[in-house]
């Protein structure tokens, strides 16, 4: 549902707050004519009246007290690190970015990646190895005519990539040479499938060794094109075969895969890229735990990856608890079009922003990064809503998983670490250090009513206002 927003100024005996700050990665900027502030506050409100803005006024940490909820926040206990914040860039969203004309592909591309005062600076991708059921058509890097296999995989190539997908991450690579890249496969090559068919279908045992293969030349060829692959999952999805393409694989087949096969494969070539199990939805933390718990492929999996379809954001700490030495990240969340601004946005920083991190993943990504009005490209059969971070036709638009994003990507850089921060009521949040030493607390007004609170650091406090579902990132 959506509330009206109401402006509200508190005024305070001694000290003056307001819910508005100023903010962005590196020093404050200069002070305006009201003096510096010691917190620098950027703020979306649900009713699209302040898109990520920086807000112009002083919030500063004092002795004063208060009624008003307090979300204290403690630097000496911390959890995980954080290697990024992002989006899935699929296949159709690499054709639509490179169809832009030059000067609006460029803004576009440094809107997103680059990360300077003006810019939010996504620092992890996620690609499809081959197609997904947001490319134009399925395919993969060794299709085969029908009755015809290629065990030696003597014809893989990545030629049809080098369209869009590749020019479109080499240029995101010339702006932040240092993003995280994430490849998951939606269906190997029909030849190795059980029905010989994109959708659904199982990896034939007999292929499994080539189908590791598969994934050696896939990561070298991207590197030959100065793409890193940072990591990799076996299969999005494994327990969703309906999709186009798509793949069925169980739990014990994954570790098999893994243990026996892939992370052999890996090791043999010299590959540090990651292995990260499952790719799926939060209800069956038992798919992940049966890969962690077989000792052949534990010793070659990173981690566990979760999407949020099914289950509580909470079964990625279930995993964590259960395999501690084993890593968390959040791989994908889509939102269905035309979409609610006002709720997707509580919706997924309270689930994802907030969330995922609160329960150890160290990345969060959203999913399509770029689509037409009329959520295309897809595959027949494939995801016709799927809302992109960006609406592209002869410009590009903004949409409610840029902002998302944004207040993490902005300021939680790669190598921050999630610090303690007290739920408090309604106001849900999470809080980083990064490696300049800065905290960032991102806040969410969960609850009806415009809320005031205070943050409180080292025994002082300052205190600031969200309108009733409203996101706060503030920087001291």
């Amino acid at each position: 549902m959506n509330f009206p927003i109401k402006t509200l100024v508190l005024g305070f005996v001694c000290c003056v707050f307001s819910c508005k700050g100023s903010g962005g990665p590196g020093p404050v900027d200069p002070p305006g004519p009201k003096g510096p502030s010691d917190v620098a506050f950027w703020l979306t409100k649900g009713d699209k009246s302040v898109l990520f803005k920086k807000q112009d006024v002083i919030l500063n940490f004092s002795d004063q007290l208060n009624p008003w909820p307090n979300i204290a926040v403690d630097e000496s206990q911390t959890f995980q690190g954080i290697d990024g914040f992002g989006y899935t860039l699929t296949g159709g969203s690499a054709t639509l970015i490179n169809q832009l004309p030059e000067s609006r592909k460029a803004a576009l591309l440094d809107e997103l990646f680059r990360w300077d005062s003006t810019h939010i600076g996504v620092s992890y991708l996620r690609i499809s190895i081959g197609a997904s059921d947001l490319s134009a058509a399925t395919f993969s890097y060794d299709d085969m005519p029908d009755g015809q296999t290629d065990p030696t995989l003597a014809n893989f190539s990545i030629q049809m990539e080098k369209t869009d997908l590749i020019p479109v991450l080499k240029r995101i690579l010339a702006i932040n040479p240092a993003i995280k890249i994430l490849g998951s496969p939606w269906s190997p090559p029909v030849w190795m499938k059980t029905n010989g068919n994109f959708k659904g279908g199982k990896l034939k045992v007999e292929y499994y060794a080539a189908y590791a293969q598969y994934f050696v030349k896939y990561v070298k060829a991207m590197q030959a094109e100065g793409i890193p692959i940072d990591a990799i999952t076996p299969q999005n999805e494994p327990l969703h075969p309906g999709n186009n393409p798509s793949l069925e694989m169980l739990a014990p087949e994954q570790a098999d895969f893994i243990g026996s096969h892939l992370g052999p494969a890996f090791r043999a070539a010299g590959i540090s890229t990651k292995i990260i199990c499952y790719d799926h939805n939060a209800d069956r933390p038992d798919y992940p735990a049966t890969v962690l718990q077989d000792a052949k492929a534990a010793q070659f999996t990173d981690g566990s990856a979760f999407h949020l379809y099914g289950g509580p954001i909470s079964a990625l700490t279930e995993v964590h608890n259960a395999f501690p030495d084993k890593h968390i990240y959040f791989t994908e969340q889509w939102v269905g079009g035309p979409g609610n601004f006002g709720e997707d946005l509580k919706w997924h920083v309270a689930n994802l922003i907030i969330g995922a991190p609160r329960n150890w993943s160290r990345n969060v990504l959203e999913w399509n990064l770029a689509a037409t009005a009329d959520y295309k490209p897809h595959t027949p059969g494939g995801c016709t809503t799927c809302l992109g971070a960006v609406t592209i036709g002869n410009d590009y638009t903004k949409n409610v998983a840029y902002y998302i994003i944004a207040h993490a990507s902005k300021f939680v850089r790669p190598g921050s670490v999630r610090i303690a921060s007290a739920q408090s009521g309604t106001l849900q949040n999470v809080a980083f250090r990064t490696p300049e030493g800065k905290k960032v607390l991102i806040v969410l007004n969960g609850g009806g009513n415009a809320q005031s609170f205070n943050i409180q650091y080292k025994g002082k406090q300052v205190t600031t206002e969200l309108a009733p579902g409203a996101v706060g990132t503030y920087v001291w």
